[in-house]
């Protein structure tokens, strides 16, 4: 890791931007947040994004670092944040809502991790999500402090949901070169929407350390995504939106699906289940539908990354799938029969096997498949393409079998989100009782699936549970808060002492808990 000498101005320019709107009680805290910073070279772009003033507020920081754009329309937070991009010269960008706020180490720690890397251009530390309760004057009550998302980068599942969030992030500026602008179309997740872009370039690298805090008030509250969700219809058009996205090519880190579909006629079992595969399919996919004239225009012509394919009334399946895979576009396709099941991760478990399988002579069956002659299934699309020109006979299955790829559905062990199948095994286990074997378990996966941190705390309390265990809950604890404590580490350790009668040290933690909770001191070593 590179060391950033933070008292001379050395070091690359950091662009910080600071979306805001009706928000200046909470501005004023977030922008001494940022010029507090050890790291001193950035610029921070305030965009009011047609709210009430906040010139005297901004100028009354007196530092030429912060810019305010002063807009009197309310176009939206994309729209604010396309705006600062329009104006940053830095070569990072870092993040800052206008009611959260930075630790001073943040810009600095985010800078040593992403200089002088060439595998990694974008990085993520922790934040605290402070419970709050917004008093009658909008002041808010600190009811508590909880590090809710620790979780290393997984390109799968961050097209899925975003475990990245967008303050605790800086990436380099010109990445938006190939990701292109904020989308101004959406009202909700925009922060989701662009990193999942990102990681369609490049890996993101987390940093397990509390760098900074988001607020999240108890009941009604203003913030955008609270209220979109209440329109659930609306909310998920939002989702489907985010989900088809897909940036301009090359991918040098996304893989890129092809669904095949062939029914024989487009009618409304065809139709609807064109329609499941689109609401349930969350990785970046092109639906090529193979239809011949007189169906073509039964077709809906809205449906995005649908690509129609013609082949002559009456082709043949073989012939079907060839005319498809003249056109495909993806490192992967998917062969879907009408039977195919399409359901929560239908397709990603065989594109996630196929995706981590090194040898390509597999072809994995997706659930539901008819099996016999016509498989459903999902494997690499040069590995299909050879095997159909070597034999291109009627029957997929004798072709891929010609070509030594086998078709077999995944194992369990090869399926999406394994770490996430293992969390849920383990919280069956707590479930059960079973606490001494959950503690195990969390253990093994903090090993093999890094998220150390969130892993060794989820061991401390099941070892707590377990009963007898103490020692070793607190030989981890302490590795913990030796490293990366948290609000929540410093009292399991309290918690532990006192119960080792040891009362001294358990005080001090105490304070020293009560401290970050009251804003007097930051969990950093």
């Amino acid at each position: 890791m590179l060391t950033i000498d933070t008292t001379e101005k050395r070091g690359p320019l950091v662009s910080v931007l600071v979306p805001t709107f009706n928000r200046r009680r909470y501005l004023r805290e977030a922008l001494e947040s940022v010029v507090g910073q050890t790291y001193r070279q950035f610029e921070a772009f305030v965009v009011n994004d047609g709210g009430e003033p906040v010139a005297d507020l901004v100028a009354a920081f007196n530092d030429p670092r912060l810019v305010l754009i002063d807009r009197r329309e309310n176009r939206g937070k994309a729209a604010s944040l396309n705006e600062a991009l329009g104006r940053a010269q830095g070569k990072y960008v870092a993040y800052l809502d206008d009611d959260d706020r930075y630790y001073p180490e943040h810009l600095a720690r985010l800078v040593e991790t992403l200089e002088g890397r060439d595998d990694c251009h974008a990085a993520y530390t922790d934040l605290y999500k402070v419970h709050c309760r917004v008093l009658p004057d909008g002041t808010r009550q600190v009811l508590g402090k909880v590090v809710n998302i620790s979780r290393d980068f997984d390109r799968f599942l961050l097209c899925h949901f975003n475990h990245v969030l967008h303050v605790a992030l800086m990436h380099r500026r010109d990445l938006f070169e190939k990701t292109g602008p904020y989308n101004e179309g959406l009202r909700v997740m925009i922060d989701w929407d662009m990193t999942r872009r990102l990681s369609f370039f490049t890996d993101l690298l987390h940093i397990p350390q509390v760098t900074g805090e988001f607020f999240g008030p108890v009941g009604e509250c203003d913030r955008i995504s609270y209220r979109m969700r209440k329109n659930k219809l609306d909310y998920a058009r939002q989702v489907l939106m985010i989900r088809a996205t897909r940036p301009a090519k090359p991918w040098p880190k996304m893989p890129d699906l092809s669904i095949v579909f062939a029914p024989d006629v487009l009618d409304a079992a065809a139709a609807g289940m064109i329609r499941q595969i689109g609401a349930w399919t969350f990785m970046p996919c092109q639906l090529y539908l193979v239809l011949p004239p007189a169906e073509i225009a039964r077709a809906d012509p809205t449906l995005p990354n649908q690509v129609i394919v013609p082949v002559t009334p009456g082709a043949t399946p073989a012939a079907r799938l060839d005319a498809a895979l003249r056109r495909v576009e993806g490192d992967y396709v998917a062969v879907v029969s009408p039977g195919a099941r399409v359901e929560t991760l239908w397709v990603e478990d065989p594109l996630y096997a196929a995706a981590h399988d090194a040898t390509g002579k597999v072809a994995f069956e997706i659930a539901g498949s008819a099996g016999g002659d016509w498989p459903a299934v999902v494997l690499r699309t040069d590995g299909l393409r050879r095997a159909r020109a070597r034999d291109s006979g009627p029957s997929l299955r004798l072709s891929l079998e010609a070509a030594g790829i086998a078709v077999r559905p995944p194992s369990e062990a090869e399926r999406a989100f394994p770490f996430d199948r293992l969390l849920q095994n383990a919280e069956e286990m707590e479930s059960d009782g079973d606490w001494a074997q959950a503690a195990w378990l969390y253990k093994q996966m903090g090993e093999r699936f890094n998220n150390s941190r969130w892993m060794h705390e989820r061991t401390v309390r099941a070892l707590l549970k377990a009963g007898g265990r103490d020692g070793e809950a607190l030989a981890v604890c302490r590795e913990i808060n030796l490293t990366t404590p948290t609000v929540s580490t410093l009292l399991l350790e309290a918690r532990l002492l006192k119960r080792a009668n040891q009362p001294g040290p358990a005080v001090a933690l105490l304070e020293e808990a009560d401290a970050i909770l009251e804003g007097r001191g930051e969990p950093w070593n």
